[in-house]
């Protein structure tokens, strides 16, 4: 909790730093690879970068964060911070690169605001600083003993036992241990990273949800042809391959409740819901199911025929598919042309939603289920890349 005299501050400068965040962001990061090449060349997502969508997301966490310290809402503090902690136990960040992201963002603060930033201004966003940094830094520490690893200890190499085509861009990589006992398990929903060396030399990771059930003693990911290191793995990797990957992260998980479920996917987002109903045909769940999936077309459509046989092995599940593009089929059943409507979905009282696809479909779903009276708390969501999300909701 910010002391009295530091709230004092915050609250009269927040319009003026919030107004300069992005050029903060933006200043901050050239000085940490100026300083720091190895961080853009093997940690930080270089595309995500080149786009300037890591510097969004980043103005808007420290934005929010430091606007909640005024008006405290600690489950909106939670789900941004939770989000990071995952994001960055999944990379293996230490306690000692906080050090090095303080010293380059105050910098930038102090070269863009110039003289605003008085000993007194200087102090309190310090002290924003370090309370956000050594709140990440206790939740990761204990996502990393949870996982059962030293802080930072995430990475190891596994073997692809199998590739296999789920769409016409995209592939699953069936990974195992090099020495054949089961991997780890994972709860449903959750995301591993990849690291991959580059022609250029560069180590780039990216996060891919697990689409398996945890319980099978193997890891599945599955990868859309798209963006850098995606197509290279697309291109590159084959059976009996090597990967290093890292222990299973992420904060969208199945709650441990009978509550009934809408899991609500587009593209490849039907990723991690094809993991949580991997999970819950394996464990016979018997609670009302509602899946709903939007794509382009059928052969777009990853995981297509899986997800048919999921809900049909689910006595309680039902299914609704949107292509935009039905090519000689008509629409029936549970199938339809255009784009997702929730308004033709009975939504169970009490539902809990989970989301993931690309920010515009999930921010229309989230305010459809909103509309139809669902809790702003049982709405749950995955976001593939930066999370700009979390910090305006």
């Amino acid at each position: 909790m910010l002391s009295p005299t530091s709230t004092d501050v915050i609250r009269a400068t927040l319009p003026v730093v919030g107004a300069a965040i992005s050029d903060i962001t933006t200043l901050f990061y050239r000085k940490l690879f100026d300083a720091h090449p190895e961080l853009e060349r093997d940690l930080f997502n270089r595309g995500n970068q080149k786009q300037g969508e890591q510097q969004k997301a980043l103005a808007g966490a420290i934005a929010a964060f430091a606007a909640l310290q005024l008006e405290p809402d600690q489950a909106r503090v939670d789900l941004i911070l939770s989000r990071i902690a995952n994001k960055h136990a999944s990379l293996g960040i230490e306690p000692a690169q906080y050090a090095i992201v303080h010293t380059h963002l105050f910098a930038a603060i102090v070269e863009v605001l110039g003289d605003a930033v008085t000993p007194e201004v200087a102090a309190a966003w310090d002290e924003v600083y370090w309370l956000m940094a050594e709140t990440l830094i206790a939740m990761e520490a204990g996502l990393y003993a949870s996982a059962g690893v030293a802080v930072g200890d995430v990475w190891r190499d596994v073997r692809v036992r199998e590739r296999r085509h789920e769409s016409a861009d995209t592939v699953s990589f069936v990974l195992t241990s090099l020495d054949g006992s089961p991997l780890p398990s994972f709860a449903p929903g959750q995301y591993l990273s990849v690291a991959v060396h580059l022609p250029d030399g560069a180590r780039q990771i990216r996060q891919y949800s697990l689409s398996s059930a945890p319980s099978r003693g193997d890891w599945r990911v599955s990868v859309k042809r798209a963006g850098e290191v995606s197509n290279f793995l697309y291109q590159n990797v084959f059976e009996d391959d090597v990967l290093a990957v890292s222990t299973p992260f992420g904060d969208l998980v199945l709650q441990d409740d009978d509550a009934p479920l809408l899991l609500v996917s587009a593209g490849i987002g039907c990723t991690p819901m094809i993991g949580m109903l991997s999970h819950l045909a394996d464990t016979e769940d018997s609670r009302p199911i509602s899946v709903l999936h939007a794509d382009r077309s059928a052969s777009s459509h990853a995981h297509r025929a899986e997800l048919t046989e999921l809900v049909e092995r689910l006595p309680f599940a039902v299914m609704h598919r949107w292509y935009e593009d039905l090519g000689a089929r008509r629409p029936e059943g549970s199938l339809r042309e255009g784009r997702a409507d929730l308004g033709e979905v009975t939504i169970a009282p009490g539902t809990r939603a989970y989301l993931c696809g690309p920010l515009p479909f999930m921010l229309g779903m989230r305010e459809a289920l909103l509309a139809k009276d669902v809790p702003a708390e049982n709405i749950h969501y995955e976001v593939f890349g930066p999370d700009s999300w979390s910090a305006t909701v």
